[in-house]
C-alpha cells in the first residue's frame, strides 16, 4: 500500500475508556452490591448500560472501531487472572460457590481470606490486583466475559476489537504466590498460558471478531535477552495459530526499545505504538527498523494521561511520517482513556479561558477523530478545527495564569543547603527520642480516619450553603474530638486529628495553592471503586496562607500526647495530579516544595514535635526506563529534602509510602534523609522491611501490620506475626507499629477493631522483647 493509499485507509480508535459513568454509577452500584441493597442482576444491568452507553458515545464521536473487554466491575488485570483460570487455591471455594462473589473476594479479601496484593500500574496511579502463580499453577480458559462484551457491541451494528492483557505482560506483572520460594519466575509458565489465550482467542473469532489487541506495556521497560526470547516466541507462537483474529500488539507508555524489532518481526498484522513526547524515540525506531510493511499501525499521538489539548498541527506531522512506515495508519491515543476524566464539558466552574485548554476522554475522542480524518482526506477538510486549536494552544502559551516571577525568583535562589537537615540522623534521633519520649515499638497511624457520611454529607451542605462556615467548622471539631479520644483510649502513641476536614489527599492542598484548578466532576479510577479528581496543575505554585496549622494545633490542645502535622508531598502533589507539560516536572516540583515547605515551618513554630510528609507517589512516578531515573530521583528527592529540611534537629520528620515495588528505590528513600517511614507491608508480607534491612537503611521504619485496603479485620495475634516478622529485618529501637495506609474508606466498626489490635500486638511483642 503507497502512503498515500496508507492515509486514506485511516480510521480512529481507542484501547480503552472510563469505566464509571458520568455520574460514577459503577462505583455506586458495586458498593451498594457489597452492602447487599444491589442485587447482582441489578449491578449487571447497571454495567451492561455504561457499556453501551460508552460505545455509543465513541461511535457517535466518530470512532470507527471500539475497544470491548476493557471494562471491568474492578480491575483488568483481575479479570484477565479469571479468563486464564489464575484463582488463587485460598479463593477457589467462593469462586465456584458464587463467581462474582469469589471475585470480590480476590480483589477485596474477606474475614478468613486475605485478598491478592494490589500495586501500582506501570508509572501511573491505576493499582492492579497481582497475580499469584507457582509451578503447579494450571491454566484454564474463560473467555466468557471477553466474548460476552464483544457480542453486546456486535449487536449494537458497531465494528469492535476485543482488548486483552498480551500474555508475556501478563506474567511479567505476576508474583510468585504464598508457599513458592521467592526466585521462581512467573515467565517460565508462557507455555503452559500460549495454549489459553490461543483458546481465548479462537472463542472470540468465533464471536465475530476480526481483530484482537494484546496490551504488551511491559515491554517498554528495560528487559533481558530472555524475556525478549519469550515475546518472540509468544507472537511466534499466537501468530501461528490458524484460528483467530487478526492481532494488534499494542504498547504504551514509553519507547519500546530492544523489544520493537522482535514485534516487527512477528507474525502478526499489527502494532500500536505511542508516539507522544515519552515515546518519541519510537518514531525513528520505527524507520530504523524497516517500518511495518504489509501491517497496520495503530499511531498513539493524542495524551491519554494529561489532559491538556493536543497539538493537532504537531500530530499530523508525526502521522504523516508514518505514512510511508506502514501499509494502514490509524489514529488512537498513547493509551487507555482510563487515566483521564470522562468530559471537560460537565465542569462549569472553569473558567472559559482555561476550559478551551483542556481535553477529557470525550474531548481526547474528538481529537483522534479530527486528526483521522485529516489523514485521511487532507488538512483542508479540518481547517476549521486547526485554527481552533492553535488559538487555544496560543491562549494558554500567553496566559499570565501560568507565570508568576515572585514564584520563579524564589526557586531560581535555591541553594544546595536549602535541601539539608542542620544535623546528620544519628545527632537529630538522640534530640527527638528526648523530646518525644516513645516506648519500644512505638504505635501511630498513617493520618486519616473513617470519612464518614456525616462527615461528607457536612462538606455538601457547606458548599450548597445549607449550613453556614461556624456550623461546619463546629461539625469539624467534634470530629477531631471523638478521633483523639478513640486513640487515647485505644493507647495509640503518636495520633492524628484524623483529616475530617480534607476531601482528597492531593485535592485538599491544591484548593489552597495558587496555579492549581480543582474540577467537579473530574473523576479517575484510582483501585475497584475508589475514584478521585486529580487537580490540573495550570500554572506557577505558591502558598498565600496556612494551609493544616489550625487544624493540627487544635487537636493538640486536646491531648498531651504528640500529633503529627500531616502533609502531602511534593512528587505526590505532582503524580496525583494532571502536570503542566511546558516545563520540567523538576521545576514544577521545586515550586511546590517551596509552598509545602512554608507549611512545615509554620507547624514547627505552632509547636508541632512530629510532622508527615507523604510521598506515596516516588516510586509510581519512577521513569520506566532505567536510564531515565537517575536525573528524577535526583530532583525528586531534593524535593522531598526542600520540603522538609527547614526544621530543627528535634522536629521529627516522617514520610509514607503505599502500594509499590520499594526494591526499586531503596536508595532515594534513604536519600530523603527522613526520620521515619511507613511503608504498605501487609499484604505483601514484610517484603519491604527484608529490602530496607538489605540496603543497611539506617533511620527508623514502620513496615504496616494492617492492609486497610481490605475490610476484613486483622486479629491481634496475626498483627503480631507480622511485627516479629519485621524484627527479623529491623532492630527494635528503629521500628515502628502502623497500619500500611490512611484509614479514610474504611468504616469505623473495623477501624478501632483492628487499631485495637494493632495496639494490643505491639504490646504482647514489646513484653515478649523485655522478656528476652
Amino acid at each position: 500500500m503507497t502512503a498515500k493509499s496508507a492515509a486514506a485507509a485511516a480510521r480512529a480508535t481507542v484501547y480503552g475508556y472510563p469505566r464509571q459513568g458520568q455520574g460514577r454509577e459503577l462505583k455506586k452500584a458495586v458498593e451498594g452490591y457489597w452492602k447487599g441493597r444491589v442485587d447482582a442482576d441489578a449491578l449487571r444491568a447497571t454495567a451492561a448500560e455504561l457499556r453501551r452507553a460508552n460505545w455509543r458515545q465513541l461511535a457517535e464521536a466518530g470512532i470507527h472501531e471500539v475497544p470491548t473487554g476493557d471494562f471491568s466491575y474492578y480491575d483488568h488485570v483481575l479479570d484477565t487472572s479469571v479468563m486464564v483460570g489464575a484463582i488463587p487455591a485460598r479463593h477457589r471455594a467462593a469462586v465456584e460457590l458464587d463467581p462474582l462473589d469469589g471475585y470480590f473476594a480476590m480483589a477485596r479479601g474477606t474475614q478468613d481470606v486475605a485478598p491478592l496484593e494490589m500495586t501500582k500500574w506501570f508509572d501511573t496511579n491505576y493499582h492492579y490486583l497481582v497475580p499469584e502463580l507457582g509451578p503447579d499453577t494450571v491454566f484454564t480458559a474463560d473467555s466468557g466475559k471477553q466474548v460476552g462484551e464483544l457480542k453486546e457491541a456486535l449487536a449494537l451494528g458497531l465494528t469492535a476489537r476485543p482488548v486483552l492483557v498480551g500474555p508475556v505482560t501478563y506474567l511479567l506483572l505476576a508474583k510468585p504466590a504464598p508457599g513458592v520460594a521467592a526466585d521462581f519466575d512467573p515467565l517460565t509458565l508462557l507455555d503452559r498460558l500460549l495454549p489459553v489465550y490461543a483458546e481465548v482467542l479462537a472463542d472470540l473469532r468465533a464471536a465475530g471478531a476480526e481483530w484482537a489487541q494484546l496490551d504488551e506495556p511491559a515491554l517498554v521497560q528495560d528487559r533481558t535477552p530472555a524475556e525478549l526470547n519469550a515475546a518472540e516466541r509468544a507472537y511466534r507462537d499466537l501468530g501461528a495459530l490458524a484460528d483467530r483474529p487478526k492481532l494488534l500488539v499494542a504498547s504504551y507508555f514509553d519507547r519500546l526499545g530492544d523489544a520493537l524489532p522482535v514485534l516487527a518481526k512477528a507474525p502478526v498484522e499489527g502494532l500500536a505504538l505511542d508516539f507522544t513526547e515519552s515515546a518519541a524515540a519510537n518514531l525513528d525506531a520505527l524507520a530504523a527498523v524497516g517500518g511495518l510493511p504489509g501491517k497496520r499501525l495503530v499511531a498513539g499521538v493524542v495524551d491519554g494521561r494529561n489532559i491538556w489539548v493536543n497539538d493537532l498541527t504537531k500530530s499530523l506531522a508525526t502521522l504523516g511520517t508514518l505514512l510511508g512506515l506502514a501499509d494502514r495508519v490509524d489514529v488512537a491515543a498513547s493509551c487507555s482513556l482510563l487515566h483521564v476524566p470522562l468530559d471537560a464539558a460537565a465542569e462549569r466552574d472553569i473558567e472559559p479561558q482555561i476550559l478551551r485548554w483542556l481535553a477529557f476522554a470525550r474531548q481526547k475522542t474528538r481529537e483522534i477523530v479530527t486528526l483521522a480524518k485529516g489523514l485521511a482526506r487532507g488538512t483542508d477538510t479540518i481547517s476549521a478545527q486547526l485554527a481552533a486549536n492553535r488559538a487555544d494552544l496560543a491562549s494558554r502559551a500567553g496566559s499570565p495564569i501560568t507565570r508568576d516571577p515572585a514564584v520563579r525568583a524564589r526557586t531560581a535562589a535555591v541553594t544546595e543547603a536549602d535541601a539539608r537537615r542542620s544535623q546528620p540522623y544519628n545527632e537529630r534521633t538522640t534530640a527527638q527520642r528526648a523530646r518525644l519520649g516513645l516506648p519500644l515499638l512505638p504505635t501511630t497511624t498513617i493520618g486519616s480516619f473513617p470519612q464518614t457520611a456525616e462527615l461528607r454529607t457536612a462538606r455538601a451542605d457547606l458548599r450548597a450553603s445549607r449550613i453556614d462556615t461556624a456550623g461546619y467548622e463546629e461539625r469539624i471539631r467534634a470530629e477531631i474530638g471523638e478521633v483523639i479520644s478513640f486513640q487515647e483510649k485505644t493507647g495509640l502513641d503518636v495520633l492524628v486529628h484524623g483529616e475530617p476536614e480534607r476531601n482528597d489527599m492531593v485535592q485538599y492542598f491544591a484548593e489552597q495553592l495558587t496555579g492549581y484548578l480543582a474540577t467537579q466532576h473530574g473523576w479517575v479510577q484510582s483501585y475497584g471503586t475508589r475514584y478521585v479528581r486529580p487537580p490540573i496543575l495550570a500554572g506557577d505554585i505558591s502558598r498565600p496562607e496556612p494551609m493544616t496549622v489550625r487544624w493540627t494545633t487544635y487537636a493538640q490542645t486536646l491531648t498531651s500526647r504528640p500529633v503529627k502535622g500531616m502533609l502531602t508531598g511534593p512528587v505526590t502533589m505532582l503524580a496525583w495530579s494532571f502536570v503542566r507539560d511546558d516545563q520540567p516536572l523538576g521545576d514544577t516540583a521545586r515550586q511546590v516544595a517551596l509552598a509545602l515547605r512554608d507549611e512545615v515551618n509554620d507547624l514547627e513554630a505552632a509547636g508541632t514535635s512530629v510532622i508527615q510528609v507523604d510521598e506515596p507517589a516516588l516510586r509510581e512516578t519512577l521513569p520506566l526506563r532505567a536510564a531515565d531515573r537517575e536525573a528524577y530521583l535526583a530532583w525528586a528527592t531534593e524535593a522531598f529534602r526542600l520540603t522538609t529540611a527547614g526544621v530543627r534537629p528535634d522536629t521529627q520528620i516522617h514520610t509514607h509510602m503505599c502500594y509499590a515495588e520499594f526494591g526499586d528505590i531503596v536508595q532515594a528513600i534513604d536519600d530523603l534523609d527522613a526520620d521515619v517511614i511507613s511503608l504498605e507491608a501487609a499484604r505483601s508480607h514484610m517484603q519491604v522491611a527484608r529490602e530496607l534491612a538489605g540496603h543497611g537503611y539506617p533511620r527508623e521504619a514502620g513496615p504496616g501490620v494492617y492492609d486497610i485496603h481490605s475490610p476484613r479485620v486483622p486479629g491481634a495475634d496475626e498483627a503480631a506475626a507480622l511485627l516479629r516478622k519485621g524484627l527479623e529485618a529491623i532492630p527494635p529501637e528503629r521500628l515502628w507499629v502502623n497500619p500500611d495506609c490512611g484509614l479514610k474508606t474504611r468504616g469505623w466498626p473495623e477501624t478501632r477493631a483492628s487499631l485495637e489490635n494493632l495496639v494490643a500486638a505491639a504490646r504482647t511483642v514489646r513484653e515478649e522483647l523485655a522478656g528476652s
